[in-house]
């Protein structure tokens, strides 16, 4: 997977930050904040991309993810319905320990940027394999979500591991949700989960992701 992004660097008092953000906007993803849960809704290219944004915060521990959805129009369906309140998202590695209460400061120090393509084997997305679910229930695993919630913006910590292991429910979106619809007229709704029984959500709320075809303006 070949994926456009751009990089950022700014700083923040005496730290200097990495921000890497999608170089093509997302403009058919949405993240909402319904209080005890998440909603992601998402069309086929921004599945794919975020699958792909996902894996690179895997790789890149030192870096803050970025995704600007909250100016986003939800699906047409939404617009009828409870929309809640729209979030950004920034994924980010544990180890880095930023404190999200300094994001709004740092958002509003990043210029341009700096063009780059990064370079993500799919394959890595799909070796169901290398997963041991049982695992992910034992009292000694660490491999989990942590979530803040500052400046309309949802942080997602987590490990390269967990980041890892579940870009795939983005790429699932991505491959399924586009048949699935037209050939299910009576139950076209195709989704996943990041679920509380997964065993990788720690202090975190469950996140629904949703494929979405038909979108308001």
């Amino acid at each position: 997977m070949k994926l456009p992004i751009v990089v950022h660097r700014a700083r923040s008092g005496a730290d200097e930050f990495r921000v890497i953000r999608p170089a093509l906007p997302l403009t058919r993803a949405v993240l909402v904040d319904h209080d005890r849960y998440l909603d992601a809704y998402l069309d086929q290219d921004a599945a794919r991309s975020i699958a792909g944004l996902w894996m690179l915060a895997a790789r890149s521990p030192r870096s803050l993810i970025h995704l600007p959805l909250r100016a986003n129009h939800p699906p047409a369906r939404e617009v009828q319905e409870d929309a809640g309140r729209r979030l950004d998202l920034v994924l980010l590695h544990h180890s880095l320990q930023f404190a999200p209460s300094r994001w709004k400061e740092l958002r509003g120090r990043l210029g341009p940027g700096r063009p780059q393509t990064a370079s993500l084997p799919e394959e890595e997305h799909d070796d169901g394999a290398a997963i041991d679910y049982a695992a992910r229930h034992h009292r000694e695993n660490r491999d989990l979500f942590h979530q803040h919630l500052h400046a309309e913006t949802l942080f997602m910590t987590g490990s390269a591991k967990v980041f890892r292991e579940t870009a795939r429910h983005f790429l699932d979106v991505a491959r399924e949700g586009p048949g699935h619809v037209p050939v299910h007229p009576g139950h076209s709704h195709f989704c996943t989960e990041l679920h509380s029984n997964d065993g990788v959500l720690g202090d975190a709320r469950e996140i629904h992701i949703e494929y979405c075809d038909q979108w308001g303006s």
